[in-house]
């Protein structure tokens, strides 16, 4: 058959219900700009991981692709020996199911903000940024130095470095999505620096995770952000399997209860820490050990201040973490995967807050989590200008654009954690 030859690529074109068709584990094709890849062996060896571009094994992958690499002619190199064919001319760009004037139009609205210069980011926003954390860092650190470890102080510590932390999340993600260098491998590097030096964690394991998330938001199997291990069920749809299989590892009727003693106070401090360490030992990477090692003995030199206030900051920042993230995410729909176009796949998932000075800071932004969802690696500082055009496009097409309170974010959450409980409590005794 030959692999990506002038003479294959024009002889050789698929159907839809033939790429359709390569979606195993063993045997993935997929879809870019109507041009059909082999990726079966190659996702092995694919920098994001092998799971977020197997997420769209026998789908059109165009928009995610374009949402999530900065230099597609970069990129370009490494697909050339994967191309197997190509559409026939008689097949649509993307499958049946999914809305092409939707897609025509955010394509446009794509192109324009990138003309508009609202991919660049601004070199200032970032320094300060990093600066102020520093800066409590420094403070935090000093006080404790120069007068001692009283309740008080100790208090006052703790918020400095919780906020630090938390700010440091918000920055590492900044980096993460390659939205503040114009060359990927000063945002990789940086963000290895900022995640391993001040978070203490690996960026390939933020990575994978991560970019599973934004491949597939709030779909089940797929986003590891909504599987819960058994402890939580979610939306609409996980509750009702659950009970109709009389699954109960926990009583989720009392889930929007319990969230409160197993949600926000032990993700953080003990589900990512041993997610990191395993990510550590199992894939054995010295850059992963010198960052992790950098960061050991930055606490091992505060030793004494640490060890007092260690267990107060990494569950403040937990809660700080979960419920920025979740307001967002977790009382959207939530179902398996309907194989939608991008930008309804990720308004059926996300949700904004309102902007406000406080709301943005304390957020990283993440309060346009629509805004972020669709452009991934637009820098935050310009999510509000987009954001007004993007309501457009979603009025014009019936889309919903959901806009929250603060407060009503994460009320939301419990609620919605109490409505799923319930459905799984009333499949369960009655189905």
């Amino acid at each position: 058959m030959g692999v990506g030859g002038q003479q294959t690529e024009a002889a050789v074109v698929f159907s839809w219900e033939e790429v359709q068709k390569h979606c195993s584990r063993n045997d993935r094709w997929l879809v870019i700009s109507r041009k059909v890849y082999n990726i079966t062996q190659w996702a092995k060896r694919h920098p994001g991981g092998s799971h977020v571009i197997g997420h769209y094994a026998g789908e059109d992958a165009t928009e995610a692709f374009t949402a999530f690499h900065p230099d597609q002619t970069f990129v370009q190199k490494f697909l050339k020996p994967l191309l197997i064919g190509e559409l026939a001319a008689t097949e649509p760009s993307q499958e049946g199911n999914k809305n092409a004037a939707i897609i025509q139009d955010f394509e446009t609205l794509r192109t324009q903000v990138e003309k508009e210069g609202l991919f660049k980011a601004k070199p200032l926003f970032f320094c300060l940024h990093l600066s102020h954390i520093l800066l409590l860092e420094a403070l935090a650190w000093m006080m404790v130095w120069y007068w001692g470890t009283s309740w008080t102080l100790t208090l006052l510590c703790a918020v400095m470095l919780a906020t630090s932390q938390a700010q440091a999340g918000w920055l590492q993600h900044d980096f993460g999505h390659l939205s503040v260098f114009k060359k990927s491998k000063w945002n990789h590097l940086v963000h290895k620096f900022v995640i391993g030096h001040l978070k203490g964690a690996a960026a390939s394991w933020w990575n994978h995770l991560h970019y599973n998330h934004h491949a597939k938001p709030n779909v089940l199997s797929k986003d590891p952000d909504v599987n819960m291990s058994g402890i939580f069920v979610l939306g609409s749809v996980q509750p009702v399997e659950y009970g109709i299989k009389k699954i109960k590892h926990m009583p989720y009727n009392h889930q929007h209860q319990y969230f409160f003693l197993l949600g926000p106070p032990l993700l953080v401090p003990v589900v990512f820490n041993l997610q990191n360490l395993n990510v550590m030992i199992s894939r054995r990477s010295w850059v992963v050990r010198f960052w992790t090692l950098c960061f050991a003995v930055h606490v091992i030199c505060y030793q004494n201040m640490y060890v007092i206030i260690k267990r107060r900051v990494l569950i403040k920042n937990s809660h700080w973490f979960v419920w920025v993230t979740q307001m967002n995410h977790l009382p959207m729909n939530i179902d398996h995967d309907k194989n939608r176009d991008w930008i309804t796949m990720q308004l059926q998932a996300t949700s904004n807050i309102e902007k406000s000075f406080f709301n943005d800071w304390f957020s990283g932004h993440l309060n346009f989590q629509i805004e972020h969802h669709l452009f991934p690696r637009m820098p935050r500082h310009n999510y509000h200008l987009v954001a007004p055009r993007v309501r457009a496009l979603c009025d014009k097409h019936g889309i919903s654009y959901q806009m929250k309170t603060l407060w009503q974010g994460m009320t939301d959450v419990v609620s919605s954690l109490k409505t799923s409980g319930d459905l799984w409590l009333d499949a369960y005794l009655h189905k």
